[in-house]
């Protein structure tokens, strides 16, 4: 008797349109935050190649700064680290991979910028960068995006770094596009190209890989703020993922986190950002 007057009373709420009498959850039944609670499981969208950032090592664990906020923010959906699928997403991919459901979110140096803002929506953001080069040791030549005229400049396909060099400081650079930014690295590394371009701390990566033979110019010429890319409209989603970002923050995690994978490159730490309610 008592569990017909539970079940009566549930089925009045639901007819009430009292969503989370009937989810458990007061989220929007297609945001992040019910695909969470329901399935207890997320897939996350992420680079496989940045060191420091989020990197695939040789035995399959994936590791960095991006992979430890992932972590920390599917932890706060409740979702375990062991249950976040890992999907390798690049930069010409992002908004593809959210907007199609390939990946629940992307946390992938994804900068915040009002043309992505329309295809997909934003949490964050979770840390500052600029625009900088990477150049060989021995180029003393080039120092900063104003003495590229005339010499080969790499970024990845679809990225807006190198575009913003040209139309801001050298428009007689010549532009190379690969894949991958390892592609560029190494092409910086055979000759074949003079510079790569794009956000610094990504450049450090690199450079801390190659001490020997490569090196960041250190003049930052833009200002990114990476966020949390999701599906565009989810409000529930991006309030959770805000709040997440904070905790982490507040509690510590989030320095410890950068000084251990980004620390060792020698890139300047810049302080938390402050988290926007978008």
């Amino acid at each position: 008797m008592r569990l017909s007057r539970l079940a009566g009373a549930l089925a009045l709420l639901c007819a009430a349109s009292v969503p989370s009498a009937c989810t458990g959850s007061d989220a929007a039944p297609d945001s992040l935050v019910t695909r969470a609670d329901e399935r207890g499981a997320l897939t996350v969208g992420i680079r496989f190649d940045q060191p420091g950032l989020s990197e695939r090592t040789l035995d399959g664990r994936f590791v960095g700064f991006d992979v430890d906020v992932a972590k920390y923010i599917a932890g706060e959906l409740g979702v375990d680290a062991e249950d976040i699928t890992w999907k390798e997403t690049t930069a010409s991919r992002r908004e593809t991979d959210i907007t199609s459901g390939a990946v629940d979110l992307v946390v992938a140096t994804y900068s915040i910028t009002d043309a992505r803002e329309q295809q997909v929506a934003f949490a964050g953001p979770y840390f500052h960068t600029g625009q900088d080069l990477l150049v060989r040791l021995t180029s003393s030549e080039i120092t900063g995006p104003d003495t590229l005229d005339g010499r080969k400049l790499c970024a990845v396909t679809k990225s807006t770094s190198a575009q913003q060099v040209k139309e801001r400081f050298s428009r007689a650079v010549e532009l190379i596009e690969y894949p991958r930014y390892p592609d560029c690295v190494t092409a910086l590394l055979a000759g074949q190209v003079d510079a790569v371009t794009t956000d610094a701390v990504i450049l450090a990566g690199y450079a801390a890989q190659n001490p020997e033979l490569l090196k960041v110019v250190g003049e930052p010429f833009s200002t990114e703020r990476y966020g949390v890319g999701l599906r565009k409209g989810d409000t529930d989603g991006v309030a959770r993922i805000n709040e997440a970002i904070q905790k982490m923050i507040d509690t510590g995690t989030w320095d410890e986190s950068l000084v251990r994978n980004i620390g060792p490159s020698g890139y300047a730490l810049p302080p938390p950002p402050e988290v926007t309610q978008r």
